[in-house]
This record gives C-alpha cells, structure tokens and sequence, in this order.
C-alpha cells in the first residue's frame, strides 16, 4: 500500500511539475505561426502568464492584413488533459457589423478527454445563447442558436429545425 502511495504522490508531482514549466509563451508563439500561414494575425497587447494558464489582454485579430475583430481578452487555461480557452468581449469590426452583427459577450471553447477528437463551443452573444460542436474527424461544425432575438441577416445562412435555428459547415 506504501509503495502505490509513493507512486500516486509521484505522478502527481510530476503532472503539476509538467504544467508548472511548460513553456507557455512558446507555445502560444508556435500557435501564432501555424495561424500566421493561414493569414490570420494576433496583436495583443501583453500576456500574462500563470501555473495553468496563459492571458493575452486586448488581442486584435486580422485575416489577410484586415482587421476583423477586439477582444477584451483570451485566456488559455490548461491541465494537460483538459483544456478550455475563454474568449471575452469579442466586438467585430465596424465594417463587418452590417453583414454579421453579433457582439460576442464570453465564449469557451474546451477540450475534454472523453471526447478525444470534439471541440464543445459555448457562447453568449446579442441574438442568444449560442453552442457548438467541433468535429475534428470528420472535419465538421455544427452550432446551434437559442434566440428569441431577431436574426437580421445572418437568417439567410441559418437552417431550422425541430430544436431551433443552426449553422453547419465543413472545413
């Protein structure tokens, strides 16, 4: 009984050990380049970095040299097994407003191990409550919208169905 004692206390160590010297910021760097070749740009205005997570404050995002979106910030919060990024005050552009007005107030997107290849997406936004799923084999998303709100002219891009309004694509 000692010995897996012993054994259990070591791992554990060794997981916090792991996750407290993870280098974070390199990480998220090499993130920044995998996004870089796709044309998608970063520009935060500082991070902090903590045991388990890692804050960039003020991020502005760009595709292909346009500013598209502010966020408030995004936090990256992880223990090796689970991981969930935190999105907060994602404001579009002024000029994306007209064809897509939806002002995102917090959105978490995690990754679990008992489901090893989906991203869960939950969102609260102007039209409502917002969740998703990321299908990482099948290379797939589906979300659905919980709204009594007006949807404007995102309605056009919408399907419904017996559970409400949805979006679906493949990518």
């Amino acid at each position: 009984m000692q010995m897996v004692k012993n054994i259990l206390i070591s791992l554990l160590l060794a997981w916090f050990a792991i996750l407290m010297f993870m280098p974070k910021k390199q990480l998220y760097y090499k993130l920044e380049r995998e996004l870089a070749r796709q044309d998608i740009v970063l520009n935060e205005k500082s991070i902090d970095e903590g045991i388990f997570s890692l804050v960039l404050n003020q991020p502005s995002v760009y595709v292909k040299g346009i500013k598209v979106a502010t966020l408030d910030s995004i936090n990256f919060f992880t223990l090796l097994f689970y991981t969930k990024v935190n999105l907060q005050k994602f404001l579009l552009d002024d000029a994306l407003k007209e064809s897509l007005p939806v002002d995102i107030d917090k959105m978490t997107v995690s990754h679990a191990p008992w489901h090893i290849k989906e991203l869960r997406v939950d969102a609260n936004s102007s039209i409502g409550k917002i969740i998703g799923n990321i299908d990482l084999s099948k290379r797939s998303l589906r979300v659905d919208i919980n709204t009594t709100n007006d949807l404007g002219m995102l309605k056009s891009e919408l399907k419904q169905d017996a559970e409400g309004w949805y979006y679906e694509t493949s990518f």
